[in-house]
């Protein structure tokens, strides 16, 4: 890759590694719902006057079920479940559960139509994550109803990232991204523009969460997507996607030094086994048609994490 690559990726890694610390200082003073409304909105308003000036955000909105479905799945159920579930578990553990979307879009890949060989390597990395998955749960322990809630609430999420990029691949092959995505955003917003309402602080909340779910909004969200597609322009599909792998790390690492969250020796053995996991079973992958596993951002949309 080019320098330019270089340090679009590294930006991008951090860009989407940020957000589950964010979200867990943002969550002081907004409520979850609150957190994903306004995430979404921001990123909007950044991104939708952007795709009407290149023209690609009305052609986008014909296409009114698939982005209506996309939205709900891919933004709408894993943003509000991710800030849900980080007030019962640490922001490390939530963005290590996030890497299980890669396993969990081979899983369910078949039920969209998308087609390809099931070999050893695959099998054995399913099978690598999910040890990874019973070490990061079970050697450190879970203790209480509200952090397997938590967890739960997460791996719904996980659910919704992977359907995503699979209904995109199925029935948005041949639409533009940005307009897909800033339409999905405006979607999402106004889904959840209702239940935002419904719980919004009664006084003002604390600089801290405000500039949190700046951050949220701006950066993590609008900025990263450009820069992911900048990405995909400069070095390609398949190395912008590596992106997912280093993120979880990002997430553990930023919620032990500043957040103080535990690290044991469970949280460090499932990290290393769900991303090896994640690895094997969407790397090497034969094309069996036109329509491959390979063709799918393994949990990013082209979006994000968190």
């Amino acid at each position: 890759m080019s320098w330019r690559a270089w340090v679009t990726f590294s930006v991008l890694c951090v860009l989407w590694g940020v957000p589950y610390f964010f979200i867990k200082l943002a969550l002081t003073d907004i409520s979850p719902i609150g957190v994903a409304w306004g995430r979404l909105t921001l990123g909007a308003l950044v991104l939708v006057p952007i795709a009407l000036q290149r023209g690609v955000l009305l052609p986008a909105l014909r296409h009114k079920v698939a982005i209506v479905a996309f939205a709900v799945a891919e933004l709408v159920i894993p943003f509000s479940l991710i800030s849900f579930g980080e007030q019962w578990i640490s922001s490390s553990l939530a963005g290590i559960l996030i890497a299980t979307v890669p396993l969990t879009v081979v899983l369910i890949s078949r039920f969209f139509g998308v087609k390809e060989q099931v070999g050893p390597r695959r099998m054995f990395g399913l099978a690598v994550g999910f040890i990874g998955v019973i070490a990061l749960l079970g050697i450190d322990g879970i203790a209480g109803p509200e952090k397997w809630l938590g967890v739960a609430c997460l791996f719904g999420a996980v659910v919704g990232y992977a359907v995503g990029p699979l209904i995109v691949q199925r029935y948005l092959s041949g639409v533009d991204e940005l307009g897909a995505l800033s339409g999905s955003l405006v979607v999402s917003s106004l889904i959840l523009l209702p239940w935002a309402i419904w719980t919004a602080p009664q006084s003002m909340p604390s600089t801290l969460a405000l500039g949190s779910l700046g951050i949220l909004g701006l950066f993590c969200t609008a900025l990263a997507l450009l820069l992911y597609f900048y990405l995909i322009n400069e070095a390609g599909a398949a190395r912008a996607t590596v992106v997912a792998y280093v993120c979880p790390a990002i997430a553990a690492l930023l919620g032990v030094l500043v957040l103080h969250e535990h690290f044991g020796i469970g949280t460090g053995l499932g990290l290393v086994l769900i991303l090896l996991g994640s690895w094997l079973s969407t790397g090497g992958i034969k094309r069996t048609s036109a329509t491959s596993i390979d063709d799918v951002v393994p949990g990013q949309l082209p979006e994000g994490r968190a």
